[in-house]
């Protein structure tokens, strides 16, 4: 049995026939085998490696859908003191290229004892939480596509020194 496609969240409605849980990682995927929590065995088969989000299914070659689930993560949520000192924070976690989950009052970002004490001293307060994580995507990235830019430079902002590629 393969899951050859994926449709998003939004556009499938019904009762999945099994569910398969992952965490960030495991749900950027191209090929990969899959067991669900209902046992069925299955072979992600898809045509681009694709980030893969909580509420998403996955096709099978018989129209049966299994759908994917948000393993939850050890997770830092990040509180500012308003909305612009947040903002300043998600500055500092982006310039540093850290995946981060934007939420209307706070920053989710895997649990990280250097970044930690980065976001205290920047007044941030710090709560060790264990949640899905479902960080943004990028400037480069569709739903279903996530992450698949081809591009490549090597540039050098703010001083921080280090390569883009990608």
């Amino acid at each position: 049995m393969r899951a050859t496609s994926v449709k998003t969240a939004s556009t499938w409605l019904g009762t999945a026939s099994d569910t398969v849980v992952l965490d960030h990682d495991d749900r950027h995927r191209r090929r990969v085998t899959m067991k669900g929590t209902r046992g069925s065995s299955f072979l992600l088969d898809l045509p681009e490696a694709t980030s893969l989000r909580n509420g998403d299914a996955l096709v099978l070659d018989d129209g049966r859908l299994v759908e994917v689930v948000a393993a939850p993560e050890l997770l830092f949520e990040v509180r500012g003191d308003d909305p612009p000192h947040l903002v300043r924070i998600a500055w500092h976690l982006g310039n540093r290229h850290v995946p981060t989950q934007i939420l209307a009052k706070a920053l989710r970002i895997r649990r990280d004892h250097v970044l930690k004490e980065m976001l205290r001293g920047l007044g941030a307060r710090v709560v060790e939480i264990e949640a899905p994580f479902d960080p943004e995507g990028g400037a480069y990235t569709t739903p279903t596509a996530q992450h698949r830019h081809e591009h490549h430079h090597d540039d050098t902002h703010d001083g921080h020194g280090h390569s883009h590629d990608h």
